[in-house]
């Protein structure tokens, strides 16, 4: 028998041991925070269900992302909130809209971030769902040529990555070919690869103002009872020109991240998303959790799995309590 031989306790006995023989600690240089981008000017609105999380105008953004700048923080990425809809969101295409307005404001300050951007139709399209809506189905095709030029709209304003997260087929390859197109063969995308269809969205569609007004999402985001799947979905992917590939949620699908880390050799992202932040934060507000040992232990556990970068809405937090 390993007892009393072994006896791991031994290491365990203070923090000093505990410190020498830890595996790994939080790594905050992959942290992207997410942000809400408006119509306006000097406006900030807290979401509801999201403590903490705001809903600014572009000039808002960029006095945040000066505070994220100084936080140390890597990357922010934007999603926007149009000030109309229409059925195939082509609102998302205008120079002038308010994620475009956001990413030139970021530029001109020269703040030393990444901005990333959402690229998908949902925020911008009347019903709410990711693609066009025709005969009553979302359809793929029709859709890619939006996304495409959706993309090429935030590039030409700045953007340093785009982010898909629509879930068509063939989006990632629409975007590269019309990017190259244009001379934006240096910007990178960051597929949302395998992104199930989730509970744990709701807080955000308040956020971005993108619930589907009927039906759902479950014909084209995954199903959450395939892990293999979200394999297949990867390797399409990175066949398309996808540089960054990501899984979300996170939580509930720790296993797909380490499935996909195991198997490809490209960086892994993963999205903290809404519903998880808004869980802890309401279980700390009633006391039921302490939300700093917390939300460590899950972005722990996130990179744990795999994950190089975690977009998070505990970010800011976050550096906050590790700075020395």
């Amino acid at each position: 028998m390993s007892f009393p031989t072994h006896r791991p306790r031994r290491l365990r006995r203070t923090e000093l041991f505990r410190n020498l023989v830890r595996e790994r600690s939080i790594n905050t240089a992959g942290f992207v925070y997410p942000m809400f981008v408006c119509p306006g000017k000097n406006f900030e609105h807290e979401v509801g269900a999201m403590p903490g999380v705001y809903q600014k105008s572009p000039d808002k953004i960029v006095e945040e992302c000066r505070e994220i700048e100084q936080l140390g923080i890597t990357g922010v990425i934007l999603f926007g909130l149009p000030d109309h809809k229409d059925p195939r969101g082509l609102v998302s295409l205008d120079s002038d809209g308010v994620v475009q307005q956001a990413i030139q404001g970021i530029k001109r300050a020269k703040l030393n971030i990444l901005v990333m951007t959402d690229v998908c139709l949902c925020e911008y399209t009347d019903h709410g769902h990711c693609g066009v809506i025709e005969d009553g189905e979302i359809v793929n095709d029709a859709t890619l040529e939006i996304l495409g030029e959706q993309a090429l709209s935030h590039a030409r304003a700045g953007a340093d990555l785009v982010a898909p997260s629509d879930m068509m087929d063939g989006r990632i390859g629409a975007i590269r070919k019309r990017l190259d197109e244009h001379k934006f063969e240096n910007v990178p995308i960051m597929a949302y690869s395998a992104k199930y269809c989730s509970g744990f969205y709701g807080p955000f569609r308040e956020a971005a103002h993108s619930a589907p007004l009927v039906g759902d999402r479950r014909s084209y985001q995954m199903d959450a009872a395939n892990a293999y799947e979200g394999l297949r979905e990867v390797q399409f992917d990175l066949d398309e020109g996808a540089d960054i590939v990501m899984v979300k949620p996170a939580l509930a699908y720790l296993d797909v991240i380490r499935l996909v880390r195991d198997n490809f050799d490209a960086p892994v992202a993963a999205y903290n998303v809404s519903g998880e932040y808004s869980m802890v934060k309401a279980a700390a507000h009633n006391g039921w959790v302490d939300e700093k040992r917390v939300v460590l232990e899950i972005l722990l556990g996130i990179q744990r799995a795999g994950a190089e970068i975690i977009i998070t809405y505990h970010a800011k937090d976050v550096v906050r309590w590790l700075k020395p």
